[in-house]
């Protein structure tokens, strides 16, 4: 549904929140092994989501990724909008340039409502609430992923 980065991202971040729920703070390599990722690819990503701040990272030993506490939950629709851009959310299931109530596409009936629902979805819905959701249930981010 969503592209390889934002799989990625996504993951890769409630396995960071997943880490420091148990005062962990993972490095690059780790989390591409555990989210079953490329590790240069998963480089990459991080990189950006610390530039975005979604993450703070320390080098050295003791470091790693982790999440700023005093920061807000990030909802999932702020992760997708880094990573994909607000094209997903807007756009016509058809692709079509022109496509409203008053100029429907043959999707656009059946399409608004599971638009709607996603966006509600990916609205309120975080980061860490997935995590918090795995963390609970007691298995690994892996075990989801199967």
């Amino acid at each position: 549904m969503f592209n390889k980065e934002t799989e990625y991202a996504l993951r890769g971040l409630i396995y960071i929140k997943l880490q420091n729920l148990k005062e962990r703070r993972p490095g690059t390599s780790e989390v591409a092994k555990e989210i079953e990722a490329p590790p240069f690819f998963i480089a990459k990503i991080l990189q950006r989501l610390v530039r975005f701040g979604f993450l703070k990272s320390l080098k050295g030993k003791g470091g790693g990724f982790f999440f700023d506490p005093d920061k807000p939950d990030i909802p999932i629709i702020k992760l997708i909008s880094a990573t994909e851009g607000n094209r997903s959310f807007s756009g016509c299931s058809f692709g079509l340039k022109q496509c409203d109530s008053n100029n429907p596409c043959p999707l656009h009936e059946k399409y608004v409502p599971i638009k709607e629902a996603l966006n509600k979805l990916i609205t309120e819905e975080t980061i860490q609430s997935l995590a918090e959701k795995v963390y609970k249930e007691g298995l690994s981010l892996i075990e989801v992923m199967k």
